[in-house]
């Protein structure tokens, strides 16, 4: 756990992600950071990291996510943070709190996407069999 601000200057707490990682290869910090860190000016304000988040699909297609979730109950519940919509998808998805309504739209579009994809590689086979029984048929002799 690292501790870099003093608690007593920094307002009201947010549960965010602190992107680190490389170009190209994401890795998240799940950390709490003061309410004046905006957008990417969280380096040196970071309050204490609550766990990380790995966005990259491992050998299994698994993203991995780790939380130490004793802090973030009580950075939720006692000293109030604001959990940012990112976070609060990872906790629903951890069976913490409700699933984030934004989840299921996320899951509906990837279905769509999926199915979409689907459809066009079995058309372009079914393009290809038709050329295929064409150029046979004119093969033939009469």
């Amino acid at each position: 756990m690292r501790v870099v601000v003093n608690p007593k200057t920094f307002g009201r707490a947010t549960i965010g992600l602190a992107r680190f990682g490389c170009k190209n290869r994401p890795f998240y910090h799940i950390c709490v950071l003061p309410d004046k860190a905006i957008g990417r000016h969280y380096e040196g304000a970071i309050i204490e990291q609550l766990g990380t988040f790995d966005p990259m699909p491992n050998v299994n297609e698994e993203k991995l996510v780790s939380l130490n979730l004793e802090r973030v109950k009580y950075w939720i519940g006692v000293r109030n943070a604001r959990v940012g919509v990112s976070v609060l998808e990872l906790l629903g998805l951890a069976g913490l709190l409700p699933v984030h309504p934004k989840t299921f739209i996320r899951a509906a579009h990837g279905r769509q996407m999926e199915q979409e994809k689907r459809e066009a590689m079995q058309k372009e086979i079914a393009d290809y069999e038709a050329s295929q029984n064409e150029q046979k048929s004119s093969d033939e002799p009469v």
